[in-house]
């Protein structure tokens, strides 16, 4: 039986872990090296998954990053494939420490720069877009068959300096509370993207009689179009309504001799050398595996640390997917205040899952279990890593403009499309997407850089990814990786193409937060 003497290798994160990772499936029987001590594998063990290297006892808690990823539903003997068959999410008490373990701040490193476009406000912005905006559904069709007019020309040839013209289109904007909670949800996301580093200028179209009027929206997010270098107020932007223009076909056409007119100012705008603090970069992770928490998620905290080392701002979401490793943050919060800030939201969810008979614990997703991911807590514990390692400095809520240098956390659901629709809303002129099982996003205007966390993955979807970092199972350094990541968002934010802009994605994964009910 060759198989079951075949030797293989498992990862042990901490040395007090109870498990260790597959880096490559394990089959049964194998003898498995497990930081120089040999265990004997008593069941597969897929990629990604884990196998435990000590008896853990009924009812114990089982640890994996030095912290508590659950409780085994029955004994647990060493070399089993530990998983949801033999682990589950029970309820426990966890310190929170308010800001008692505030890191030191990471050793100074030589300025970087990239090529961007300056803003009046001073922000920088790494793409320039002309958007036009719908602000009810009722107006998606009309807003896409104006960007589609502009689809398919040579502008590197006409306007070289302009990335495109797209469409934001939703399905809200009516049915809705008039200046309820998601009224204003949806004006904060709309102002967030017209108003972004990225966009150069934009056009509004509604229909005419929807609640989310575009009067409304302007008054009341103070919308102006971007001015370049003209000493006068800039003027308020375009409105087209279907109803008053007469019906989609003269919208259409009145749209797009507007937007023609504000194609000579766009192109106008030129990249020149910027900081690197000038990056507000989105850390996101999808369709995640058990091997994001041990390659691509710590990469890219490395990445997060040096922007913020720059004097930049990076800022993670998911409250859902947080969950159970939140004093992680707390602990790290600058002040008692902002950790409270955290906690606080975290307390909201368990209410507001509980009001439609729902858990927030109600994770991980099937995909995820079938990468190795067990719990919420072990989900919630590799997902943060993403944040890296620098102090926790403000908690806004979703779609809020990010102010601060250093780590912000902003409130947002689990699910991908809705988070970084709110991250991008919060002024991240650049966003890292880390994936174990292959998850595809864009979202314009801001370009989508995707981190794979596991080599044959990254193999099999080249297309779709920017970086392996499956490559530290082999035995690259994680420091490494995340420096590489990290010269990659630079050449990203200068203007180099990601994937997912490679492919046209970013304008259907548009979604703004729907919390209430629809009238």
């Amino acid at each position: 039986m060759a198989t079951a003497s075949r030797t293989c290798r498992a990862v042990l994160l901490r040395g007090d872990d109870d498990v260790a990772v597959a880096p490559a499936p394990i089959p049964a029987g194998a003898q498995v090296d497990v930081a120089g001590a040999p265990v004997e594998a008593l069941a597969p063990v897929a990629l990604g998954h884990k196998i435990a290297v000590r008896d853990v006892a009924e009812g114990a808690p089982v640890r994996k990053y030095g912290q508590v990823i659950g409780f085994a539903s029955k004994p647990i003997p060493v070399g089993s494939h530990v998983h949801v068959h033999n682990l589950r999410a029970d309820l426990f008490e966890r310190d929170y420490a308010f800001a008692s373990e505030r890191p030191e701040p990471r050793a100074p490193e030589p300025p970087r720069t990239f090529r961007g476009y300056l803003r009046p406000d001073g922000r920088v912005g790494t793409r320039n877009y002309i958007a036009v905006v719908s602000t009810v559904n009722c107006s998606a069709s009309t807003s896409r068959f104006i960007s589609e007019r502009f689809r398919g020309r040579d502008f590197r040839r006409s306007h070289p300096n302009v990335d495109g013209v797209f469409a934001i289109t939703h399905k809200g904007g009516c049915g809705l509370p008039f200046e309820g909670k998601d009224h204003q949800i949806l004006e904060r996301v709309l102002a967030g993207f017209v108003n972004h580093p990225n966009v150069a200028a934009y056009i509004l179209v509604g229909l005419g009689c929807e609640g989310a009027y575009a009067q409304h929206l302007i008054e009341s997010q103070h919308l102006r179009l971007v001015s370049h270098g003209d000493p006068a107020p800039p003027p308020p932007p375009r409105v087209f309504t279907i109803q008053e223009e007469g019906g989609i076909g003269r919208t259409v056409e009145a749209a797009v001799a507007a937007v023609e007119r504000l194609l000579p100012a766009a192109d106008a705008w030129r990249r020149t050398e910027q900081p690197a603090s000038k990056l507000c970069l989105a850390l996101e992770c999808g369709g995640s595996d058990g091997n994001s928490g041990v390659t691509a998620n710590p990469a890219l905290g490395v990445a997060a640390d040096l922007v913020i080392a720059q004097g930049g701002s990076a800022v993670l979401g998911e409250t859902t997917e947080i969950y159970g490793a939140e004093h992680l943050l707390t602990r790290r919060a600058t002040s008692e205040a902002v950790g409270r800030k955290l906690v606080d939201r975290i307390r909201w969810w368990e209410w507001y899952t509980g009001v439609f008979g729902a858990e927030i614990n109600n994770n991980p997703s099937p995909g995820n279990k079938a990468g190795g991911l067990s719990t919420i807590y072990e989900k919630s514990l590799g997902a943060l890593a993403k944040a890296g390692s620098t102090p926790l400095v403000d908690v806004v809520d979703f779609a809020e403009p990010v102010k601060s240098p250093g780590l912000t956390f902003m409130d947002t659901p689990g699910y991908d499309p809705v988070c970084t629709t709110g991250l991008v809303a919060g002024g991240a002129n650049v966003l890292v997407f880390t994936t174990g099982r292959g998850s595809v996003l864009g979202l314009k205007p801001t370009p989508c850089i995707k981190v794979a966390t596991n080599t044959p993955m990254f193999e099999k979807m080249k297309d779709d990814m920017d970086l392996d970092a499956g490559t530290i199972l082999d035995g690259e350094p994680v420091e490494a990786v995340g420096r590489r990541l990290f010269d990659l968002i630079l050449g990203v934010a200068s203007g180099e193409a990601t994937r997912s802009e490679g492919s046209g994605l970013g304008e259907e994964e548009f979604a703004p937060w729907t919390i209430g009910p629809t009238l």
